[in-house]
């Protein structure tokens, strides 16, 4: 696993992470994840931070709380995942450009 790795090498790789996290973190903000529930009665926007940024509900669901209610979770629940899912394809690439550390295929 660690063959021909250089040891001493680790604090500038480590630096380098950082400074690549910080990166990430920035670019995150700008991005943005829409998810649909209902067939698109219900819109939730959250940035790569996992802020919402807009959510937009058709007025027919004003009359009808309980269904409201679901199907706003829903639509928050995935777009959270998309959040998560995007932050571990950033992670892996990240650890892909340090020589290979990231998943195998």
């Amino acid at each position: 696993m660690f063959d021909g790795m250089d040891f001493s090498k680790m604090g500038a790789m480590l630096q380098q992470m950082q400074d690549q996290a910080k990166q990430m973190d920035a670019e995150a903000a700008n991005l943005e994840y829409t998810a649909k529930s209902g067939g698109g009665l219900v819109r939730v926007s959250i940035n790569g931070r996992g802020e919402v940024n807009d959510i937009s509900i058709d007025n027919s669901l004003l009359s009808d709380k309980e269904s409201l209610q679901i199907l706003l979770m829903s639509a928050v629940n995935d777009a959270i995942r998309m959040v998560e899912d995007g932050k571990k394809h950033a992670a892996s690439q990240m650890l892909a450009g340090l020589g290979g550390l990231g998943p195998k295929n």
